[in-house]
């Protein structure tokens, strides 16, 4: 089907509508939502229900990066140095030897595999390392909606571990898919002092960039006062494809300088930080729709029944081989984690957009049999949400890792944040001193103010003679952070 711009818009339009609405349906199934999005583009496409001729390798790529440099970032500004300082060495271990052994583990396999299988798929060792790094990355995406969708509560600090991972393994990777797609465009050898030097200096590049934006932006966050607030999610936007875009004109690896900025920035009181990190995770949401669904457009249906057979074969070989190979051996001195930590890791390995992803650039470079690749890949992806994904949380009960909910209690109302305004909900102690004063008569710093009162179950409005109670709720806006701790020692709480 032929599109123009006003139906072009009503098909992405009701796509997009019906992919959100059925996350529902998702949801009851206990499916991960992402499967549906990518079986939603697989409807639409050519020969299906839709019928929208979409081959547009180009556009599905630049929408695929721009996205997965939203989601990076938006992990990167949601993780808490502290959560990862005790696991970092691992999570670094996982997203460089891991992926190194993957890829040559996947490569060696489909090589052997269709030398033996025979029949029309015949993949030369240089082709198989190429789709080795291709699905050598555990997702991003994958990970960070699955174990949030699924609200999962992990022990010994794997929840932070594995994304972590999987927020930084896509440089290897990244890396390692362009070193094996330039060997086989230029049928020249690569010496390996060559490709060592390429890699540090994509880290550096990167890292140096990411570190530099990073610090820029707090200074800026900290002196700009802009006109309308409502600018700052915008801005923060534009810095996330400005960093990709800038790093990338300069060699480095750009997925690891916007993750970077992500986390120097999520580290760091600013003005209109939940803001920016609720429209990051909005967006983010969107646009990983927006790409699972074009992803699927670039699938042929048919084409994905003469490659079942490999595909199904490499999925069980990365689920079951390769990825509890990479994770033993990366993690073989760990003394923290222990064999059901590390069968656990091995089966989170999810695969989703980010190896779709990097198919693409195959595809526009006219490699031999891309196009099978892609549809290997897209295979493989399918199987590793399906059975990995809908899984997790029954291995995690099973391996008795799962950890006790903890319970966070969120503002009732939002408001919004200025530069150095803390909202904070407390519950007043049975024999707390404030007890029976009327607010009046409190101590509370200036600047200090009891907003909402929340007593047996009904909202209170405070004036200055309400009388405190025991286990009133309180929610009080402090201008400054500081006063939050005298705040707690009026009404006798001790933590």
């Amino acid at each position: 089907m032929h599109l123009v711009p006003e139906s072009l818009l009503i098909a992405g339009s009701f796509l997009l509508f019906l992919s959100i609405v059925i996350t529902k349906l998702s949801t009851r199934l206990g499916i991960p939502a992402l499967i549906i999005f990518l079986l939603v583009g697989m409807a639409a496409g050519h020969e299906q229900l839709g019928n929208i001729d979409f081959h547009n390798p180009i556009a599905a790529q630049l929408l695929g990066a721009i996205t997965l440099s939203l989601i990076l970032f938006t992990g990167g500004i949601e993780t808490e140095y502290k959560h990862i300082r005790p696991i970092l060495w691992n999570g670094i271990l996982l997203a460089t030897v891991g992926i190194l052994i993957t890829t040559f583990s996947v490569g060696l396999f489909i090589w052997g595999v269709t030398a033996f299988w025979g029949g029309n798929i015949q993949f030369t060792l240089l082709e198989g390392l190429l789709m080795g790094s291709i699905v050598a990355s555990t997702d991003a995406a994958a990970v960070f909606a699955i174990i949030r969708a699924k609200n999962m509560h992990l022990k010994a600090n794997l929840s932070p571990m594995l994304e972590l991972e999987s927020g930084s393994n896509d440089t290897m990777a990244w890396f390692l898919m362009i070193l094996f797609k330039t060997l086989l465009l230029t049928n020249q050898a690569i010496s390996p002092m060559a490709a060592i030097f390429t890699f540090i200096q994509e880290m550096v590049v990167g890292g140096l960039a990411g570190v530099l934006v990073g610090k820029i932006m707090l200074l800026l966050l900290e002196n700009l006062r802009l006109a309308n607030r409502s600018l700052y999610p915008g801005l923060m936007l534009a810095v996330v494809i400005f960093t990709y875009s800038a790093t990338h004109f300069l060699h480095g690896n750009a997925f690891l300088a916007v993750y970077l900025v992500g986390l120097i920035l999520g580290n760091k009181d600013f003005a209109h930080k939940k803001s920016i990190i609720q429209f990051c995770q909005g967006i983010s949401w969107l646009m990983q729709i927006i790409m699972f669904i074009t992803l699927g457009l670039l699938v042929y249906p048919a084409k994905l029944l003469p490659i079942a057979g490999i595909g199904l074969l490499l999925s069980i070989f990365l689920m079951f081989v390769a990825r509890p190979l990479s994770v033993f051996v990366s993690l073989f001195f760990s003394k923290t984690l222990n064999v059901n930590h590390k069968i656990f890791i091995s089966w989170v390995g999810l695969r989703g957009a980010v190896p779709i992803v990097f198919a693409t650039y195959p595809l526009l470079d006219n490699i031999h049999q891309a196009d099978v690749i892609y549809h290997i890949v897209f295979f493989v992806v399918l199987t590793s949400i399906l059975f990995q994904g809908t899984t997790l949380s029954p291995l995690a009960k099973w391996l008795q890792l799962e950890a006790p909910a903890v319970v966070k209690r969120e503002p009732s109302i939002q408001l919004s944040k200025e530069v150095d305004s803390e909202l904070i909900e407390v519950m007043v102690p049975e024999d707390a001193p404030a007890i029976g004063k009327k607010i009046v008569q409190l101590s509370f710093p200036e600047n200090t103010l009891i907003v909402l009162i929340k007593r047996n179950g009904v909202y209170v409005i405070p004036r200055g003679d309400t009388v405190i109670a025991a286990f009133d709720l309180l929610m009080i806006m402090a201008e400054q952070k500081q006063a939050i701790h005298t705040i707690k020692e009026q009404l006798g709480i001790v933590h």
